[in-house]
């Protein structure tokens, strides 16, 4: 048996799940999402603990899934997500503007980002980091929805992929990037 589909997901307080066949809408303090269920799998709901079952063995493949979507929808109505990017470059930096994020990435245009239902965001400019003169500019992305928030994440990392030689681009915060030595770096 899956054993991420065997765990149990506690519903924090203040956190409603309410089982349906083929969906589960989970309510709580940051919102309301719902998680279709994939078929062959349900969920069980008891003081407070929902487990997932599946209904048969030709289902152990969509078991864990389930139970995963589920966790997800229950950390983000309780808790939330959040993604940091980082924009390093001369020149390059982020604002944002209403539900837009205007970036001046060294194109000869600014590109305008339209968030979508669901996602904030929030940008830092940093000046010094470890003593070091930098300017830098951060993008706090943040969204009940985990999907949706990866997904916008990976649009906005791919308008300006992290340079192999110079580092500068959009980056996630917590990966570290690989510098290549240059020409005369043999």
């Amino acid at each position: 048996m899956s054993r991420i589909g065997r765990k149990p997901i506690t519903l924090p307080v203040g956190v409603k799940a309410q089982l349906g066949a083929a969906v589960i809408e989970v309510q709580g303090p940051k919102g309301q999402l719902s998680v279709p269920l994939p078929r062959g799998i349900r969920f069980e709901q008891k003081d407070g603990v929902l487990t997932a079952v599946r209904e048969a063995e030709e289902y152990r493949a969509l078991h864990g899934l389930a139970r995963a979507l589920v966790a997800n929808a229950v950390r983000g109505v309780s808790e939330g997500f959040r993604k940091d990017l980082e924009i390093v470059g001369v020149g390059y930096r982020a604002e944002v503007k209403g539900k837009t994020v205007v970036f001046s990435l060294g194109y000869s245009h600014p590109i305008e980002f339209p968030l979508p239902e669901g996602v904030e965001a929030k940008a830092e400019r940093l000046t010094t980091k470890g003593g070091i003169q930098q300017y830098q500019t951060t993008l706090t992305l943040s969204s009940i929805d985990k999907q949706k928030l990866g997904q916008v994440a990976a649009e906005m990392h791919k308008l300006r992929k992290p340079d192999a030689y110079k580092g500068k681009g959009i980056r996630y915060a917590d990966v570290a990037i690989k510098l290549k030595p240059g020409k005369t770096g043999k």
